[in-house]
Parts: structure tokens; C-alpha cells; sequence
């Protein structure tokens, strides 16, 4: 193992002791010898059952010697991605009942389109869904009916959400099931090339229109790596997928193959089976350092370094950006995906995908091996990927070699020796950026703040021609406090054309950006955020700021002596108001600081100490 990976590891489960012991032993009181509904009153077990459609199925949980798997889903018509869990329960039920199990739908999850809200006010409410999220899964599972779980879900805040959820449940053994990508649609590089041309005024609306619909066309999760792709390949890596499942596309043999396999395997991990693996043995501190390392390999969402500390918590471990900053300093980046690079998770997956990326880490000792997995001890089962022999599901080793080391690349040759995620920290804050996609000559960046309150300042102040200068753009009152820290997506095409034009760009904000964002040097997820005392609130327009991804400097060079006699900025008063944002208001006053995850639990479960 490399002796850092080693290192971050051990510093993890020393500073997660008591945090950890607690969790565990929770899960211990909660687990039972025997099926849960056996303790059940018979009037509290007859509700439980009165629902199931099949008699074989009512039968079956009358006898203790079958399982019963909780299914949890963030099923919905408005998320390309989910569209295919409408037919997943009654495939699993009828898995389940050929192996003398049953399935009940425990309860459903809401989930937010990101790629529908975003810029809108519906994106206000989007990190503070994965909180909802996790509260309906503990009330899907509250019923204690349930020998195990399946978690249906894949895009941005729903994963991290049914694992906080699952994962305060986790004396049960706990699947998560992708559905898969849609069909590769039009090239990257034309997208992108056609919302530049759109925020320059060089193409009209249809124009645009017509091309991101040949972009996002179909069934599946959206194709660039964005956050919802690098959750499916986080739940890889940490075991908690099958083998070589999460880019199998949707509507295909091999896909439904899949799908029935997991609700059947999940069984074989129960009481009943004699080979009990729970949820929380699978999740811990070597799993989610192995999390960490995928992120930083694979060049993933900067979403993450809100929504892996915030799993972690709920399992009792103390996860900081400082762990994650240390291993991205010796994780090489093996892939260059959209946007990353111009390949999709298509291609990614073509030419060798995970089960590869999987075993160039490992012979780089850059995982752990010896981890639970919801197959079984180790994590070396995960070089395999999955083929149908006729109708039989069947594992074969995957490639040795990357078939395209434009797209992936083995350890040994990678694209850079470093992860590319940064820790930024100066008299400004403490922030992350992701220097992967940032070309090297745009990494350091020292220019005079303009100052906004949103991103359609920003956007009016483009059109308007007052950015054609080099700028810091700085965005603040956007952080989980101030209105729920919302994804300044709409950024990127301004910031990007300016940046193309020759000019000298940035962005600094206690906002989050989307994980599709690239090129553009960020420090984001600042904190203090600007509504909690921090110090963006002091900045004002024509400060000069120096943001260094190279030495992690987030500075406001201002002199001192001004700078302690400044008054911050107030928020605007009509912030979090309407479209339903006033109903999480009591959320968001509750919200951590993002280090911690951005979370509304935070102090409940730091309780645990």
C-alpha cells in the first residue's frame, strides 16, 4: 500500500474512534438473530403483509426461513436517469419469489432533476432534497419488517441521501442498483461549443435547443461525468454495486440480468443465508478512503467533498478535505471524461471503465483490498465485469489493458500523477477546487473582485459588455445558510467565453458549482459563508484577489488595517422566498458548514462522540 493512503487512513479511524465504536454499536443493538418481523405483534405483522398482491408472498413471510427485501426507490418520470426503476419492483419480486424470498416497495424518495432547475429557484431546494432523502428512506425503513434492502437511485444528492439514510439502518445488508446511461448522444465538444455560441449571442434559441435534446435523448443517466456519474462509480468502488454494473445501459438484457442478480445476491448477505453482511460492515473508514481515491483518479464531481464526508458521518466517520486534499496529492488522474475531456461514460466504460480502473489501483496500491463488498471479502472481485452466457449472468475478468489511453490510462502512464483536488485557504475562507480540468497557464489567477449576489447578475453584467477585462467574479450569500447553496451551473459558458476571449478569469463563492464544471479556475464552497460572518461579506468590487491553485492561496490582498475595519455586506432580505423555498428555511438554519458537509445532521450525529 502506498504509505500515504496508509497514512490517511489511519489518522481517519484514530480521529473517528469514539464516533465509530458508537455507530457500531448501535448496529449491533438493532440487528437481530432472526427475521425482525418475527418479533413482530401479530396485528402489527397482518399490516405488514395485508398489501402484498401474491399469497406465495404473504406465505412466505409467515415462514421465518424467507427473506424479506425492503425496496427503496427515487423513481420518477422527471429524471432521464430513474425512468427505468418504473419496472425494477416487479422484476425484483418475481427474482425473489423464484429463490422462496419476497420483495415489498418499502417507499419511494423524492428526487430533483439538477439539469431542470438549474438556474431556476427549484435549484434552492436541490442539496437540502439529499436530507428529505435520507429521512424517507429511515421512514421506508422504520417498519422493521426487513431483512434487507435494495437502494434504487443514481443521480446527485439521491445516492448520498439513501446512504445516510440506509447506512442509520445498517445492521441491514444494503444494495444500491443503477440503471445505467443512455446511448451516447451528440459529441461533447459540440455541446459545449454550441452553449458558447448561445451565451455570445452566435446561436439562436432553437439552435440550442435542438442540441442539447440530441444530447439528453433518452432513458438513462445523463452521459458527462458529472456528480450523478461519479456517485455510480463511488458506489463501485466502495462495494456497494454489483461488479462492472453501473454503465450497463438501460432497456438491455445484461442491464435486467443485472437487476435481478442483486436482488437475489442481497439475500445470500442475510441471517437466513449464514453469511450476514451489513450495510455498516461494508462502509468503513478503508471503503471510504477507496471512495476518495476513486474521486480523485477519476477526476470527479466537486460535489463530493460535501457528500462523502456527509455519508461518512452517518457512519460514525470523520472525513475532512484535508484527508481528501492528501490523497489527491498521490492519486494520479486515470481518466479524462466530459468534462475532463470529450469522452463520455460510454466510452469510459468501452474501454475498460471500472473493472480496469479497479486493478490499475490496486496494483498501485493505491486501495485497499480487504474490504466487505456485497460480494464477498475483497475488493480484487471488482476487476471482473458482467457478460450473459445465453440467458446465465456470468463474470469474466476484465481488460489488462486500457483499449483508449486517450480516455483511461493505467497508473503507471497516467494523464497527471496528481487527483487535481485542492484545498484553497487564506483570509478569505477555506475552499476546494478542482484543478483537473484547468489548464495549467489558468491555475493561478490575481485580478480585481467584481461583486455579485447571484448568477444572473453575473449574466446581465456579460450581456451588458462590462466583463471584458480580467476579473474575479465574486458570488457570494449563495452558501447551504443563505439559500441552500444552490449549483451556479449558469456560470460556466460567461465565465468560459472570457476566459477563451484571452482574459484573466475566476471564480470564488460559498457556492457549490456543478460537477460538469471545467475549465474555468474555481474556489468554491467557501466557508464561513458570507451569511454565517465570513469573510466574502467584506469584499468589495475592485479588491484584488489572488486565487493560486497551485499553492492553495485564497487571498484578498487588501491591507490589513482596512480590511479590520470593513462592514459586511447584508443579505438581501427577498433571498429563499417562494416556489417552496420557504418551507426549508428551518433546514437551512440548521445547515453545517460545507467542510462538514453542508448536512442538517451534522449535530445530531456528532452526538454520537
Amino acid at each position: 500500500m502506498h504509505p500515504r493512503v496508509l497514512e490517511v487512513t489511519e489518522r481517519l479511524v484514530e480521529r473517528s474512534r469514539k464516533t465509530r465504536e458508537r455507530y457500531l454499536a448501535m448496529m449491533a443493538a438493532a440487528a437481530s438473530e432472526g427475521p425482525q418481523r418475527g418479533g413482530l405483534q401479530c396485528a402489527n405483522f397482518a399490516h405488514g403483509v395485508a398489501g402484498c398482491n401474491s399469497t406465495q408472498d404473504k406465505q412466505s413471510l409467515r415462514l421465518m426461513n424467507a427473506a424479506n427485501v425492503a425496496i427503496v426507490s427515487a423513481y420518477n418520470d422527471m429524471l432521464s436517469a430513474h425512468q427505468p426503476y418504473e419496472h425494477f419492483p416487479e422484476m425484483i419480486r418475481q427474482a425473489l419469489r423464484e429463490i422462496g424470498s419476497v420483495g415489498q416497495f418499502a417507499g419511494g424518495v423524492p428526487a430533483m432533476c439538477d439539469g431542470v432547475t438549474q438556474g431556476e429557484a427549484g435549484m434552492e431546494m436541490s442539496l437540502a432534497s439529499r436530507e428529505v432523502i435520507a429521512m424517507s428512506t429511515a421512514v421506508a425503513l422504520s417498519h422493521n419488517m426487513f431483512d434487507a434492502a435494495l437502494m434504487l437511485g443514481i443521480c446527485d444528492k439521491i445516492v448520498p441521501g439513501l446512504m445516510i439514510g440506509a447506512l442509520r439502518f445498517g445492521h441491514l445488508p444494503t444494495i444500491f442498483v443503477p440503471g445505467g446511461p443512455m446511448p451516447s448522444g451528440i459529441p461533447n465538444k459540440e455541446k459545449a461549443a454550441v452553449r458558447q455560441r448561445y451565451a455570445e449571442g452566435k446561436a439562436s434559441r432553437e439552435e440550442l435547443l435542438e442540441s442539447e435534446m440530441k444530447s439528453y435523448h433518452s432513458p438513462g443517466t445523463c452521459t458527462f461525468y458529472g456528480t450523478a456519474n461519479t456517485n455510480q462509480v463511488v458506489m463501485e468502488i466502495m462495494g456497494l454495486h454489483l461488479p462492472g454494473s453501473s454503465f450497463v445501459n438501460p432497456y438491455t438484457p445484461l442491464r435486467d440480468a443485472l437487476t435481478r442478480e442483486a436482488a437475489q445476491q442481497v439475500t445470500r448477505l442475510t441471517h437466513q443465508a449464514g453469511n450476514y453482511t451489513p450495510l455498516c460492515q461494508v462502509v468503513d473508514e478503508k471503503s471510504i478512503v477507496n471512495s476518495v481515491v476513486a474521486l480523485n483518479a477519476t477526476g470527479g464531481s466537486t460535489n463530493h467533498t460535501l457528500h462523502i464526508p456527509a455519508f461518512a458521518r452517518a457512519a460514525g466517520i470523520q472525513l475532512t478535505w484535508q484527508d481528501m486534499a492528501d490523497l489527491s496529492e498521490v492519486v494520479p488522474t486515470l481518466a479524462k471524461v466530459y468534462p475532463n475531456g470529450q469522452a463520455d461514460v460510454n466510452h469510459f466504460h468501452a474501454c475498460g471503465g471500472v473493472p480496469f480502473m479497479v486493478r490499475t489501483l490496486l496494483d498501485a496500491g493505491l486501495l485497499h483490498e480487504d474490504v466487505h463488498t456485497v460480494v464477498g471479502k475483497g475488493l480484487r472481485r471488482y476487476i471482473q465485469e458482467p457478460f450473459l452466457d445465453g440467458d446465465k449472468l456470468v463474470w469474466r475478468d476484465g481488460p489488462a489493458q486500457s483499449l483508449d489511453e486517450t480516455i483511461l490510462r493505467p497508473a503507471e502512464r497516467p494523464f497527471s500523477p496528481e487527483g487535481g483536488l485542492r484545498v484553497l485557504e487564506g483570509n478569505l475562507g477555506r475552499g476546494v477546487t478542482k484543478i483537473s480540468a484547468v489548464a495549467p497557464e489558468h491555475r493561478v489567477v490575481e485580478a480585481p473582485a467584481r461583486v455579485f449576489i447571484d448568477q444572473s447578475e453575473l449574466a446581465a453584467a456579460f450581456k451588458a459588455g462590462e466583463l471584458e477585462r480580467d476579473f474575479i467574479a465574486v458570488v457570494r450569500f449563495q452558501g447551504p445558510k443563505a439559500n441552500g447553496m444552490p449549483e451556479l451551473h449558469k456560470l460556466t459558458p460567461f465565465l468560459g467565453v472570457l476566459q477563451d476571449r484571452g482574459y484573466k478569469v475566476a471564480l470564488v463563492t460559498d457556492g457549490r458549482m456543478s460537477g460538469a464544471s471545467g475549465k474555468v479556475p474555481a474556489a468554491i464552497h467557501v466557508c464561513p459563508e458570507a451569511l454565517d460572518g465570513g469573510p466574502l461579506a467584506l469584499v468589495r468590487d475592485g479588491d484584488i484577489i489572488r486565487v493560486d491553485g497551485e499553492t492553495g492561496e485564497l487571498r484578498a490582498l487588501v491591507d490589513p488595517a482596512e480590511w479590520a475595519t470593513r462592514q459586511p455586506a447584508i443579505r438581501p432580505e427577498d433571498m429563499g422566498i417562494g416556489c417552496g423555498r420557504e418551507l426549508f428555511a428551518f433546514m437551512r438554519a440548521s445547515f453545517s458548514t460545507a467542510e462538514q458537509g453542508a448536512s442538517a445532521f451534522t449535530e445530531s450525529l456528532e452526538a454520537l462522540k
